[in-house]
C-alpha cells in the first residue's frame, strides 16, 4: 500500500447500510464462542504492573477513566488537528480490557484492546508506513497468510450512499481518528480469526483493518498491543458482522476490582451466553444521530430510596453528541454530567444526596484522600447504613449495591462515593457493573442485566 493515498476520515455516525454481502462462517455450526476478557491489572495481562495496593489500583482506574473521558470529548468535538503533549498516554490509558485472538493462516496471536464504543477491528500490518513499537508479538504480515484478501471497492461498506470507508486507487481504505491528532489508517480486508478459548473455533471472512499508518498512537510501552476490537453498534464491529451467527448478542460479568488479584472475566457471544441466575431486566437502546455507543433512556436517579426527580429530557442526547447516558466498560468509574441541563447539575445533586444521607448519621467527613474521590467518610465497624444507587432506566431499575457504589479503604476505615463528574455526558462505567451479568442484545435492541457472582463465570 502506497503512503501517497489521500486517506479520508471515517464518519463516526452509525451508518444504516446492509452488510449482507459478506458472510463470516464458522468452522463449527454452533453460533457461540467466548474470549478471555483480561483487565490490565490482572496477573494474566501482558501489561501487568506488578503487585499493587488497592489504593494504587484505584488511582490507576481514576486516571484511566479521565483519559477515556478526554478521548471521548476530543472525538465528539472532531478535534483532530492538534497533537497534545500528553496524547500518547491519553490514548494508552483510555482502554482497560483486552482480548487475545488469532489472525490469519497460519495463525498469529495478537492482543487487542476491547472497545464497546469502537467499530472496525484493526491490527498493525506490515509493510509499515508508521507503526508504533510492537516488540513482544509480531506485527501481522498479510502476504504470509493464505486466507488474507482485501475488501473490494464495490462492497457496500466502501460504496453506496453511506459508505463507512473510501475507495482510493482501487483500495478500500479507512482513517479512524481518536482525537488530539491520533489516528490509524490502512486497508479494509478479510481474514480468518481464531479464538484461544476454543482452539478449534475459527471464523472466516471477518472484515478487519490492516493498519500500516498509525499516528501518535502507543497503547503499551511494552509493545504487546496490536490494535482494537470494536463491539459497538457500527455495522463493521465484530458484533454486527456476526449477526446471523450470534444474533448480535455479547455478554460479560465483571469480577470485582478490589480482590487481591484481579481475575479475568469471560466475554461471551451468542449461544455461549448463560441463562441468568436471577431476575432479568431489559432496557432498550436509543440511537441518537451521530453515535454508535450503547445509549440508554435514563429517566431518573435514586440515592437510597429517594428519587431525585430530574425533569424529562435531562439525560437525552443533544446536538453535537453532548448529553445522553450510555454504558461503557472502558470508562471504569461512572460519570454524571456536571453541565447545567434544565437548570440542574446532575453530578452535584447526586453527590449532595449522598452527603445528606451520610451527614444524617453524623459520620466524620474527610478531606483529601489518596484515591482522589471528593466525598469520603470515616465509619465505625458496626455502621451498615450505606446507600444504594439506582439508575431508573426505561424497562427496569438498574440497582447498584452499596458494596459497588462506594470504594472502601478497610485498613483506614473510610469509604468514598465512587463517582466522577462528566463533561457533557453521563456514563455507566465498569465500577457499577461489578457482579452484574450484562448482555448487549442486538436481537431486541436492548441491554439486559441481572445480578450474578461473576467469579463463578468460568470459560
Amino acid at each position: 500500500m502506497s503512503g501517497a493515498h489521500p486517506f479520508l476520515v471515517t464518519s463516526l455516525f452509525l451508518c444504516l447500510i446492509s452488510i449482507s454481502t459478506f458472510h463470516p462462517t464458522y468452522s463449527k455450526p454452533n453460533g457461540g464462542f467466548s474470549l478471555k476478557l483480561i483487565p490490565r491489572d490482572s496477573h494474566e495481562s501482558p501489561l501487568y504492573p506488578g503487585n499493587l495496593t488497592v489504593v494504587e489500583r484505584i488511582q490507576r482506574m481514576i486516571r484511566f477513566t479521565e483519559a477515556r473521558a478526554h478521548n471521548l470529548d476530543l472525538i465528539s468535538s472532531s478535534n483532530y488537528s492538534t497533537i497534545e503533549p500528553n496524547n500518547l498516554s491519553l490514548i494508552r490509558d483510555g482502554f482497560f480490557y483486552m482480548v487475545q485472538v488469532g489472525i490469519g493462516t497460519p495463525v498469529e496471536f495478537q492482543f487487542l484492546l476491547m472497545d464497546t464504543g469502537g467499530g472496525l477491528i484493526w491490527t498493525q500490518c506490515e509493510p509499515c508506513i508508521n507503526c508504533y513499537p510492537q516488540t513482544k508479538t509480531h506485527i501481522f504480515v498479510p502476504s504470509r497468510s493464505s486466507t488474507y484478501r482485501r475488501l473490494p471497492c464495490d462492497h457496500p461498506l466502501c460504496h453506496g450512499d453511506l459508505p463507512l470507508y473510501k475507495c482510493v486507487n482501487d483500495e478500500c481504505v479507512y482513517n479512524i481518528g481518536y482525537g488530539g491528532g491520533s489516528s490509524t489508517r490502512g486497508v479494509v480486508s478479510f481474514e480468518t480469526f481464531t479464538f484461544p478459548l476454543d482452539a478449534t473455533r475459527t471464523i472466516d471472512n471477518i472484515i478487519f483493518g490492516c493498519s500500516n499508518d498509525n499516528r501518535n498512537i502507543q497503547f503499551s510501552l511494552r509493545g504487546v498491543i496490536s490494535g482494537i476490537m470494536g463491539l459497538s453498534l457500527s455495522p463493521d464491529s465484530l458484533v454486527s458482522q456476526l449477526a446471523d451467527q450470534t444474533q448480535r448478542r455479547f455478554s460479560y460479568c465483571l469480577v470485582p476490582f478490589t480482590e487481591a488479584q484481579m481475575q479475568p472475566s469471560v466475554l461471551r457471544f451468542g449461544d455461549n451466553i448463560p441463562l441468568p441466575s436471577s431476575n432479568v431486566y431489559t432496557s432498550p437502546f436509543v440511537t441518537p444521530g451521530g453515535s454508535h455507543y450503547y445509549h440508554l433512556n435514563l429517566l431518573d436517579i435514586s440515592v437510597g430510596m429517594r428519587p431525585l426527580m430530574f425533569p424529562p429530557g435531562t439525560f437525552t442526547a443533544r446536538i453535537g453528541l453532548s448529553g445522553g447516558f450510555f454504558i461503557d466498560s472502558g470508562a471504569l468509574i461512572s460519570q454524571l454530567d456536571q453541565n447545567l441541563v434544565n437548570g440542574r447539575n446532575v453530578y452535584r445533586e447526586v453527590m449532595r444526596a449522598f452527603q445528606n444521607h451520610y451527614d444524617s448519621f453524623h459520620l466524620q467527613r474527610l478531606g483529601r484522600v489518596p484515591e482522589g474521590f471528593p466525598l469520603c467518610y470515616k465509619y465505625p465497624p458496626e455502621f451498615n447504613q450505606f446507600a444504594s444507587l439506582t439508575y431508573q432506566l426505561e424497562g427496569g431499575n438498574y440497582v447498584v449495591d452499596p458494596k459497588y457504589v462506594n470504594f472502601y479503604n478497610t485498613q483506614a476505615c473510610y469509604f468514598c462515593v465512587a463517582m466522577m463528574p462528566g463533561t457533557g455526558k453521563s456514563i455507566l462505567g465498569a465500577w457499577h457493573q461489578q457482579n452484574m451479568r450484562v448482555t448487549y442484545n442486538g436481537a431486541i435492541n436492548s441491554l439486559q442485566f441481572s445480578t450474578e457472582t461473576c467469579a463463578n463465570d468460568h470459560p
